[in-house]
């Protein structure tokens, strides 16, 4: 079976879990302000500082300093790469601390002396208290990448696990000390952001220090390893996060219509980031040093193939989990989120954008692959120049639709440019590095979809039959709607897929399989 398959299985445990915490975050971010202006505006401000966690923790630095790590592993020996190490650290404080100074500054004055709208000003004070949540998730980003290098996947992935639970405590424990009415209550969730960095930065510290890593103040200002991450990271800021930066800026036009459609948006990504996060980024994550290293030893055939072999991988599973998104959206989104302030209007908007979203689902997770493969080859220039021109067609599409649409005009704008922008980096790719290798995958597509548009009929038919003969009066039923017809389509598209001879579903079937034995016979 494939190492990739166990390492990045043993990954999506570990993510699968913090993503489902990060779900249950959701639903009592729901219950507790729903989609009011008051949670668009808190969305918003939390998007700011979070957009450097999809940034870092999930992209520039991380993909542009593991290469660089790997590299001194091999080449130089571990003590030349732990120095290396502390002194990307070093100036990641300085670089931190200094922009975060000069946030609070001009948030401080801006707030002294100008005059804003009760959102604007509402947004100004959150993003105040939550701004110097930036340093820890930078440090945890870069701890992180370090973990990964050295083939540690599972526990670092755990550590947004902490992330999460210190931010679902703080809603039901320090929200109600914050006064009687939601506009003080945010202010809770705004400081349980900086606790839930802290806690996931230190929570990377123990795994290591067992690996040899001891920090130590290395100066930065002259250390060659600092000058090649920052050249490598500040294209690949734009070039990796393409999706997260579509939907910062798509909310700033949203919030400058309706405040709440930032909210009902932001539980629709919630949605997508579930599979995305689980399988995507679970094979992205593991692929980046693999990658790194076949391509610091020049072997571009094995490059080609793993490359190759995760794409596939990540095509079988989030095909399934588009079309389930897409036929089960309102049922879905009305079991996990129509409760307290969030009402039937709140889960109509929130639907109809998981709807837009979820078209894309595949080509969001090819993104964040297609980026680190290049980023394994030294190269972030090209990734930021295909995001740019996808960019710019988001931004046109979002201005073109999200009068009449709202939440879907917004939605499909991510998906468009999320298909563009892997059809220029295939292309580019292929210029790069010459044949992809993907003859095999091509093969497969057509039983792939095949086999998720007979699923996506059974799931929507299944959901029809429940709701005419049964409704969704109570939990169970809303239990049933979703569960029965994702259960029933799931064994058709792995059935299906098997009978084209894909071979996808035999191996992962196998990993579980193997999995089960392992724990039927542990002590």
């Amino acid at each position: 079976m494939s190492q990739m398959l166990k390492s990045s299985g043993a990954l999506a445990v570990a993510t699968l879990t913090s993503r489902l915490l990060g779900m249950v975050r959701e639903i009592v971010y729901a219950n507790f302000m729903g989609t009011t202006w008051v949670a668009g505006a808190f969305v918003f401000a939390f998007q700011i500082p979070n957009l450097f966690r999809r940034l870092l923790g999930e992209g520039a630095l991380t993909v542009s300093f593991i290469p660089i790590f790997k590299e001194k592993e091999i080449l130089a020996g571990e003590k030349e790469m732990w120095h290396a190490a502390n002194a990307v650290i070093s100036g990641l404080i300085v670089a931190c601390v200094a922009l975060i100074a000069l946030a609070l500054l001009g948030i401080t004055l801006a707030l002294a002396w100008g005059t804003f709208s009760d959102e604007t000003r509402l947004i100004l004070e959150l993003l105040r208290i939550m701004f110097p949540y930036l340093l820890l998730v930078c440090l945890a980003a870069v701890f992180i990448g370090m973990l990964n290098a050295r083939g540690r996947f599972f526990i670092p992935a755990l550590g947004a696990i902490m992330l999460n639970l210190v931010m679902i405590a703080t809603v039901i424990l320090l929200a109600p000390r914050f006064g009687g009415t939601l506009q003080t209550q945010i202010f809770a969730l705004a400081y349980g952001v900086l606790l839930a960095g802290i806690a996931q930065m230190l929570f990377q510290l123990p795994a290591l220090r067992k690996e040899g890593f001891t920090f130590r103040w290395v100066a930065p200002w002259q250390n060659e390893t600092v000058r090649k991450v920052i050249r490598q990271m500040l294209p690949g800021t734009i070039g990796v996060a393409a999706f997260q930066i579509n939907v910062l800026v798509t909310n700033l036009v949203a919030i400058r219509l309706d405040a709440p459609i930032v909210a009902s948006f932001r539980y629709a990504v919630s949605l997508m980031e579930l599979p995305q996060g689980v399988f995507g980024l679970s094979l992205a994550t593991y692929l980046l040093p693999t990658l790194s290293g076949l391509a610091v030893d020049k072997k571009m055939s094995e490059f080609r193939s793993t490359l190759a072999q995760g794409l596939g991988y990540m095509v079988f599973i989030n095909a399934l989990a588009a079309v389930l998104l897409f036929t089960l959206a309102e049922p879905i989104v009305r079991l996990l989120f129509e409760h307290g302030e969030f009402n039937q209007i709140s889960t109509h908007d929130t639907s109809l954008a998981v709807v837009c979203l979820s078209p894309g689902l595949v080509a969001f997770s090819m993104v964040n692959i297609l980026a680190r493969a290049f980023y394994a080859l030294g190269d972030t220039a090209t990734p930021m120049r295909m995001s740019i021109a996808c960019f710019a067609i988001n931004l046109l599409v979002v201005f073109a639709l999200i009068g009449p649409y709202r939440q879907g005009g917004m939605g499909v704008a991510n998906t468009v440019s999320a298909v563009l922008n892997v059809g220029f980096l295939l292309a580019a790719l292929r210029r790069k590095i010459g044949e992809l290798e993907l003859s095999g995958l091509r093969q497969d597509v057509l039983g792939i979809v095949a086999s998720a548009l007979i699923a996506g009929a059974i799931a929507f038919g299944t959901n029809r039959w429940f709701e005419a003969r049964l409704g969704h009066g109570n939990l169970v039923l809303k239990l049933a709607v979703v569960f029965a017809p994702m259960l029933l389509a799931t064994l058709s598209y792995f059935a299906v897929a098997n009978w084209f001879k894909i071979s996808f579903p035999k191996e992962i079937l196998g990993m579980m399989t193997e999995k089960f034995r392992k724990l039927r016979h542990s002590p």
